[in-house]
């Protein structure tokens, strides 16, 4: 797979969108990542982000604009390298953030 790839793709049941992220978050693509995701008409998310491979600080702003919209209704579940990138900025804490 081409590292520069990036796609994401919703989908809603009840009041819970579901995105699931591949490829690299970036300044160029963490946008559409928040789009995607607050698009929906939900009032809870997860955010799959098992399939990225790249994920720098404009992916972590875009991550804290998404646990700021859905305060206690979101659920991040990280690939190795967003998990790396969380724990060196301190996030590795955030209630949202699943470890399994």
């Amino acid at each position: 797979m081409d590292q520069d790839f990036f796609s994401v793709t919703t989908s809603v049941a009840g009041d819970l969108v579901t995105a699931v992220v591949t490829g690299e978050v970036d300044m160029s693509t963490a946008h559409s990542m928040v789009e995607a995701v607050t698009g929906q008409d939900a009032t809870a998310a997860v955010l799959d982000l098992r399939g990225v491979t790249f994920f720098d600080s404009a992916a972590i702003h875009a991550l804290v604009r998404l646990a700021e919209r859905y305060p206690d209704a979101l659920r991040v579940l990280p690939s190795p390298q967003v998990h790396r990138v969380l724990d060196i900025s301190g996030l590795s804490d955030q209630p949202w953030l699943t470890n399994g």
